[in-house]
């Protein structure tokens, strides 16, 4: 077995931590037809949108998105095939299945109840079937989970303010269903503070914030993120146009989730090798590497994980920072951390004896 191959087998094994994937985003071809039938829907006619003829033909446009609108527009009409709470407690399962095989142990993972609510579907139903799917991976796979409610930017600040009063309603976060908040959708074009209202809110709260910033935009993204209150940076990949930002994100230790197969597949950069994984490395930026929407855009975090590997050929020491990097920047328990770490030394020190 040849050097790479060893190392795809070492990260196939490493304990994972993933902390940017969207629950709508693992809506595979295969589960919006399964749904589509299951409850009666009709997805859109294929003489119109040709991509709907089949698994096949849905899949195969699913690799030629020309930008992160063209994406979202069959990532929204994806979802429309999720009426109860099952649709989403398997929808999650579907996920977290694959997740298990792929070495993850913690995941925190975010869903888009606007985008639904719009549709008709009440909040604890998305909220139930996707707490029953979390709770289902922790009970079956030994995963520990967070769930993240994303705001969507393509929809009025109204709507996102709705979704935060039935949060706090429910006292999600208090009971631990719902443990942050994010944003998502469209970067470029809408307000880069339009959340600043609702973050302040949640801040008072004690809730933990991340946004997604400097994927398509640039680091001002980013900064005005870090202003209204975010800990955590999603996608990020920009900050290395900006080098006081970036020092300012090593030295307060801020997680960018980084994405490296969605940022090539919405044509953010041409290829893995310029996602910039060796300057964060360099600079001491804490990074995850992570899924981001799976199922439309070809690889799971196992596959970020070795496309990250055959671009920019890391050591074992380097993946094994990366590892506790995520661990670390995880919102769980100290304990919990304590768990991960040991896994990650364990799985290290065991590769390390085999290649001697």
């Amino acid at each position: 077995m040849c050097q790479q191959d060893l190392l795809h087998a070492f990260l196939k094994g490493l304990p994972k931590c993933e902390h940017h994937v969207h629950l709508e985003g693992c809506m595979s071809p295969e589960l919006i037809f399964q749904l589509a039938k299951r409850n009666g829907i009709s997805l859109p006619d294929p003489a119109v949108q040709p991509a709907f003829e089949s698994v096949e033909t849905l899949s195969t446009r699913y690799e030629h998105f020309s930008s992160l609108d063209d994406f979202l527009h069959f990532y929204f009409e994806g979802m429309a095939v999720l009426c109860t709470e099952q649709d989403f407690a398997d929808l999650a399962w579907s996920y977290f299945e694959i997740a298990h095989a792929d070495g993850v142990h913690h995941a925190e993972v975010f869903f888009d109840p606007q985008v639904h609510l719009d549709r008709g579907i009440p909040y604890e139903t998305i909220v139930g079937g996707f707490s029953e799917g979390c709770k289902r991976a922790e009970r079956v796979l030994g995963l520990s989970t967070r769930l993240i409610l994303c705001f969507v930017r393509h929809l009025p600040v109204a709507s996102a303010k709705s979704v935060y009063d039935q949060l706090i309603n429910a006292q999600h976060f208090e009971s631990g269903v719902v443990h942050g908040l994010g944003w998502s959708s469209s970067e470029v074009g809408p307000p880069k503070d339009m959340f600043r209202d609702i973050y302040a809110l949640a801040r008072e709260k004690n809730i933990p914030l991340t946004a997604h910033a400097g994927e398509e935009g640039d680091p001002t993204y980013i900064s005005t993120a870090l202003e209204l209150g975010a800990t955590r940076i999603d996608h990020g990949i920009r900050l290395v146009e900006d080098e006081e930002l970036m020092q300012r994100i090593a030295r307060q230790g801020t997680l960018l989730t980084v994405c490296p197969l969605s940022n090539v597949r919405l044509r953010c950069v041409k290829s893995v090798s310029e996602v910039p994984i060796r300057k964060f490395l360099e600079a001491g930026v804490k990074f995850s590497i992570n899924s981001d929407d799976p199922a439309y855009f070809g690889g799971y975090i196992l596959d970020n994980y070795c496309a990250v590997q055959d671009a920019h050929n890391l050591s074992i020491p380097e993946w094994r920072t990366i590892a506790e990097n995520s661990v670390q920047e995880s919102w769980i328990e100290d304990s919990r951390k304590a768990e991960l770490l040991e896994k990650i030394d364990v799985h290290v020190k065991k590769h390390l004896t085999l290649s001697v």
